[in-house]
Order: C-alpha cells, then structure tokens, then sequence
C-alpha cells in the first residue's frame, strides 16, 4: 500500500500512484522493516529535480520493480527540503561512500536506519540490479552488511563532529579569505569554477561587505563582473526575471531551468547592495525584477514563499523558456523577430537542444539610448505573453521556514534601497512603484504567515502547505533566517512585534541546539534521533544553520544593546573561522558577518516625526557600513530599543551613530552623518 497520499510535500505526493508501498519518513516505516527483517531503502529528492524525475519515470512507475522494491525492502520517500535533517545524514554517508552526492540520493539501511550502501541516480537496469544484489547480500552476508553499516556510521559521525579547533574571525583572515577568493576567480566569465557553475550570492555578499570595510577594488570588480555576467547570461530569465539553479556550462548560458525561492532570495540582496553602493542601473533592473518575480510567481497569497518552480515542464527541460528564430518571428514580427534574434543570441544553430535556444543578452541595454530601451522592453512584453500561452513549470508550493526568512530579509533590504534611490522623473517610476508596493505586500504576508502558522507552542515548524502547517520540527537554518528576517521587518517597519519574535527565537536556539565549545547542532537537542545528529558548519545551497544563527544573533545584539547575543555569535563564528581561510567559497555567509563584527557593527537611530521621507533616514540606508543596523522613528517608540532615550535636537531630526556600543554625539545634517559614517 502507498502511505503518500496525505502527505503535504509536493514531492511525495509526486509519488502516490507508484506501483512502490512508499511509507513517509516515520518510526512506523522502521518498526515495519524490523518485523519482516529487511533492510529499508531510502529514496531522497524534491519536487523540482530533474534526475529525481527520470529515476521515478524509469523505476519507480514500473510495475516489475515495484514489485521488487515491495518484496525485498520497506521503501521510504524523503523530502530533503521537508526534512534536511535526514538529508545531511544520508547525504554525509553518500560522499563518505561514493566521494561525491546529489539527488536523487538512494540509500540502503538497516532497520535502525543504519546507511550500508548509497548512491545516487542509477538508470532502471542497474538499481534492478542493485535491488537483487542487496536482497542477496541481506540475506547471505548479514555479517559484513552490518560491518559496512557500522564503518559507515563512524565515518559520518566524524564528519559531523563538534568541538573542533576555534579561531577569532579577525581582519587578516577574512582579507586571506578575500584573496582566495580572487585566485579562484574565473576573469573571462565571472564567479567561481567551471562547469556546472552555480551563482555564488554568498561570496559576493561577503566581497560586497569586504570591499565596503576595505575598499578593495577587486573584490567590488569581482562582484560587479559576475553580477552582470549572471544577469546577461541564460541563467537569469530574461523575461520575466528570476535566476534558475545554476548554468550547465561555465559560461552561464545554458541553465538547469529550476528557479528555487533560496537562490532569488540572495541574489536579490547581491543586486539590491550592489545598487546600494554603486547605483549601477544594471543591479537596479535586476533587482528590481527579481523582486518582482519573488512576489508574483512564488508568492502564495496569505500565505508564504513557495519554495521552486520545477526545472522540467510536461517532463522537458527548456520546453517553456527556449525559442528559434522562427517562433521569435512568429511572435513578434519579421523585423522585431529579427530584434530579438541578434538581442538575445537566438541563432539557427541554437545554444540548448534541437535548434533551440535560450534567452541571453547581447548587449548592455540599460544605458541604451531610450528609443532601444523601449523598444526592447515592448519586445519582453510580447514575448513574456507569447510565452504564457505555453505549457508551464510545476510549482512546489510548500512554504519553508528558513527560505521565506531569506526572502523577507532580502525583499525588506531591497524596499530601504529602493525608498533611498526613489525618484518621480525616472522612465520607469511606476514600475518600481508597482514592484515595491507587491512586494511589501508579499513580504508582510509571509511574515505573518511564519508567526502565526509556522510558530507553534514557542517552535518553529519546517514547511507548511495550503496554509496548515507540516510535522517536521524546524532545524537551526530556520531559526537563524526567520530571526534574521524578523530583525530586517523590525527596521523596516519599527515595530517592535519583530523584534521581540526574534529574540524569542534566538533563545530557543542557544537553549536547544548549543553544542560544545560555541558551535550548534542543526537539530534540537529534543529532536527525533538519527543515526548521527548534523552539524555542518559550511555554506552550501543556502547558509548553514550555524551562520544563519550567527546573523541573527548580531543583528539582534545590535538592535536591542544585549552582549550576550554578540558573545554567542562570536564564539560561533570562531568555531568556523578555520574553514573561513582555507575555504571561503562555503563559508561566504560567515565570511559576510564577520565583516560585520569587523566594522562593528554600526548601530544608527534616525529620531524624526517622517521617517519615510526624512532625508537623514535616506543617508543613513545609503551609506550604512557592512552589517551596519538602521531604525528611525518617533522618540521613544514603544518596542525600539535604539529609539530609547533619544530626543529630538532643538526640535529638529537627528541620527544616533553607535559602533560596537560606543556612541558618537548626535548629528542634525546629512553632511554630519555620511562623514561620522565615512
């Protein structure tokens, strides 16, 4: 009997009708297999993976393998998004194995759920294969099964350990980091590596920083290179906006066309500080549209962020997004087709599969001449049009604590900037308008969504769906990006509601996921037990929880004056500092608070009766340092620490600088401001 029906991941329910006696991850599933006395076989994907699809067309739709699967094992469906506790163990135990991971990751375990053999995507005639060699060997060879399983166990369990070596997060480390970074920068075509190269929002966010506190040119150069590299490139939808996961090519050309809600959250904070501090209209645009892509296409009204858009449509990748010359035409017309054609690169050779291509930017266009620009953008509309009467990706609408977190940290970064930058005469005013105004919308529902649904008897949940909320306890990335993200509101907004929420959070993390000498388990400490318990201190897809954490709590230390917060996320970012050297390309995310600690962090209170058009708030966002916290408001706004005993200057506004706790007299002009923050 398949159990998936009821479940609410998406992904499981992509599985329902298998032939395959699927059980959702559960304690029964276990039991089940220890009364039969067979071995478990976990498979584990999510609903937007591209090879999690062909695996489940080829295999686990087929009746014959069912009927192995069924005979021989108790066959189990994970959701890595739904439960990332379970995927990092498995997923720890499949490197260990294999030297490499991804997904569909499919593991063999006992039934205490001990890992004996892993792997990843195998075609249908080698996992039949598989299955009969391993009902074989369970059965023949128990003893040296078992002896794998334990060997395995071990490997995982030290690769997970705490209470490793510390270090402080000091200057020359994170300007080591930086270097680093700079030796592995790919200078022809921007960010990191080869292919498949993925877009690496961390690093950039911490270059972005370093630069602020340094003023090294490179590493704004590298940033401003890869930004508009990624944004000219096929990876970036050149119609209606959004980034896809990552470019198959080195080149960002051809994308894997899935669009998950983490990925845009970051990028949209790349483009929107790279507006901030260079006023680039490229990163206006693309943040901007980004922006607008989160509230638009994974906004789910009352509710939160969904978390992707499926890489494959009717089980195709590319069928909604690639074009030929000819279907340009036929959209447009003979000479706007041909627009197109030599606009975004769509050749009769194609750039993708079968003569198609995908949509890239030839040319910059942002600082064309206005009758290019609006002709281009008149050519978008159509096509964007065009292109809706097309079959469309799946969405996977489940809402995910952590990733709605990063969403409305980034979207309330974006709205500061956007309120700064604000202007009646530009061409596109109403746009921006439109954009900020959704958005907001967007972000305030989501906030609401996360604390009154995925809050539930002081814990957070994982994922909800349809507006009720899953079973999986929240882990530590979410605590740390749903607490980053109330302290963002709280700046935003000056309601005080956030930043008490926030706190709260924060304390229930030091109180249940602290670990040995400063660092955090990515699971409570009262959370189901598996084989090992996580606590991976690297930047991965997303921030480790850790360095989520760590956000959190500096960013609260700073708004509330409680050195308890900073003390913790010191100790934290010590317990990671050692990896922050060597390699910085999965620690970008504790490389970027470190710079915050490093500059201070700035803590700014704009006391003023306007403070959405005081022109002392505009300076403040405008030229706040890395890291740096931002409040304005009445004096003595009720739940705004940084408002507390701050009056008004002979009447007038006035901005309270603190740095590390250390505060400076307060200023009256714009002039005083940008100089105390120079």
């Amino acid at each position: 009997m398949n159990r998936l029906a009821d479940a609410t991941s998406p992904y499981l329910l992509q599985h329902k009708d298998n032939p395959v006696d699927w059980w959702p991850w559960s304690d029964e599933a276990f039991a089940e297999a220890k009364r039969r006395d067979v071995p478990v076989l976990i498979s584990v994907g999510y609903a937007a993976c591209h090879w999690c699809h062909v695996m489940a067309h080829e295999s686990f739709e087929n009746e014959q393998v069912g009927a192995l699967m069924n005979d021989d094992f108790v066959s189990i469906k994970v959701d890595r998004e739904e439960r990332p506790d379970v995927d990092a163990v498995y997923m720890t135990a499949t490197q260990a194995m294999t030297g490499q991971g991804g997904w569909p990751m499919t593991v063999f375990a006992t039934p205490d759920g001990t890992p004996f053999f892993c792997g990843t995507y195998f075609p249908r005639p080698n996992f039949v294969q598989l299955l009969q060699s391993v009902a074989t060997a369970w059965r023949e060879q128990r003893e040296a099964v078992l002896g794998q399983g334990a060997a395995v166990v071990e490997a995982i369990g030290g690769a997970q350990a705490v209470g490793g070596p510390t270090a402080p997060l000091d200057a020359p480390l994170l300007d080591a980091a930086a270097a680093k970074l700079a030796s592995e920068y790919d200078a022809t075509n921007g960010g990191f590596g080869g292919a498949p190269k993925f877009p690496p929002h961390m690093n950039l966010l911490f270059l972005l920083r370093h630069h602020q506190r340094t003023g090294d040119p490179g590493s704004l150069e590298i940033t401003r290179h890869t930004a508009e590299a990624m944004a000219r490139g096929g990876i970036y939808d050149q119609l209606a906006g959004g980034f896809a996961r990552y470019s198959v090519d080195a080149h960002w050309t051809v994308p894997h066309f899935e669009k998950m809600l983490y990925d845009n959250a970051l990028l949209l904070r790349v483009y929107t500080q790279l507006w901030r501090l260079t006023g680039d209209p490229l990163a206006r645009r693309v943040a901007r549209d980004t922006a607008r892509f989160l509230a638009d296409e994974l906004h789910r009204p009352g509710q939160g962020f969904a978390s992707a858009l499926d890489a494959d449509t009717e089980g195709v990748e590319g069928l909604t997004y690639a074009w030929t010359p000819a279907q340009l035409v036929e959209a447009l017309d003979e000479e706007d087709g041909r627009f197109a054609a030599d606009l975004f690169t769509v050749t009769d050779e194609g750039t993708f599969e079968h003569g198609m291509s995908v949509l890239k930017l030839a040319r910059d266009v942002d600082d064309a001449a206005p009758e290019v620009r609006a002709r281009w953008q008149q050519v978008v509309g159509r096509l964007l049009a065009a292109r809706d009467t097309r079959p469309q990706p799946a969405l996977d609408d489940k809402v995910v604590a952590a990733w709605n977190g990063l969403a409305i940290t980034a979207i309330a970064e974006f709205q500061q900037v956007a309120a700064v930058y604000a202007s009646p005469q530009d061409e596109d005013a109403n746009l921006m308008d439109g954009v900020t105004i959704v958005a907001d919308g967007a972000m305030r529902q989501a906030a609401e969504h996360l604390a009154t649904v995925h809050l539930v008897d002081g814990r957070l949940r994982r994922v909800s769906r349809d507006g009720k909320v899953g079973e999986p306890a929240g882990v530590l990335e979410d605590y740390g990006c749903v607490a980053e993200a109330f302290c963002a509101l709280h700046q935003l907004t000056g309601e005080g509601r956030w930043l008490t929420l926030a706190g709260e959070l924060l304390d229930t993390a030091l109180a249940h996921f602290a670990a040995p000498g400063g660092a955090f388990y990515d699971t409570a400490d009262d959370a189901e037990r598996l084989v090992a318990r996580p606590a991976d201190p690297t930047d991965n897809a997303t921030p480790s929880g850790r360095s989520a954490l760590i956000a959190g709590l500096v960013a609260y230390s700073a708004l509330t004056g409680e050195t308890r917060y900073r003390e913790a996320a010191e100790a934290a970012l010590g317990t990671v500092a050692p990896i922050v050297g060597k390699h910085p390309r999965f620690t970008g995310y504790a490389a970027m608070v470190g710079e915050a600690l490093l500059s201070g962090p700035y803590e700014i209170a704009v006391v003023t009766d306007d403070p959405a058009g005081d022109p002392l708030v505009a300076a403040a966002r405008r030229h706040a340092p890395p890291g740096a916290v931002v409040v304005a408001g009445r004096p003595e706004q009720p739940g705004v620490p940084l408002l507390a005993d701050r009056p008004l200057v002979e009447g007038q506004s006035a901005a309270y600088v603190c740095r590390g706790f250390v505060c400076q007299r307060p200023v009256t002009t714009v002039e005083d401001l940008v100089a105390e923050l120079s």
